[in-house]
């Protein structure tokens, strides 16, 4: 009886532990989640102050991030099981998106600010980096905001 006795305590004992883990990996992704928002509302904090640098800075640490959980989610899939994969995934695909959105607006900014070459770059930083198919929306607005810029500061063209 007792040896039955110690066989439930330890089944109860590894059934706290998991239900202990299983809390331990929502509160990671609900940490990384809040940093992604910690981040991005830091990016829009500098840009109303007007610390571009420091935006541009917040803004690749939510794309590190990204980087990081895809890294996660490519090497790692089959140990993390399905449900933590996707999870993983969804965190990395928010993080990606939040990151092309902030760029899309520091691009917004530049224009705003009359900084035309500033504009550009950022806009086709968006273009060279974001080139997965689910990036797409991002790109396409890229491509629509440099031909508006062509509209505000044409770029000297190439006598024939």
């Amino acid at each position: 009886m007792s040896s039955m006795w110690q066989g439930v305590r330890m089944g109860v004992l590894v059934m706290s532990s998991s239900v202990v883990m299983v809390h331990c990996s929502h509160d990671i992704y609900q940490e990384r989640a809040t940093l992604v928002k910690d981040h991005t509302e830091a990016f829009y904090g500098h840009l109303k102050s007007n610390r571009v640098e420091s935006a541009i800075r917040e803004n690749e640490q939510i794309e590190s991030m990204a980087s990081q959980m895809g890294d996660t989610v490519r090497k790692r899939t089959a140990q993390l099981g399905t449900a933590a994969a996707e999870r993983e995934f969804a965190l990395m695909k928010t993080a990606n998106e939040a990151a092309a959105t902030n760029w899309l607006a520091l691009g917004q900014y530049f224009a705003i600010k009359k900084q035309y070459a500033q504009a550009r770059a950022t806009y086709q930083r968006v273009l060279n980096t974001y080139t997965n198919p689910t990036d797409r929306p991002h790109r396409d607005q890229a491509t629509r905001a440099l031909k508006d810029l062509e509209i505000l500061n044409p770029t000297a063209s190439p006598a024939p």
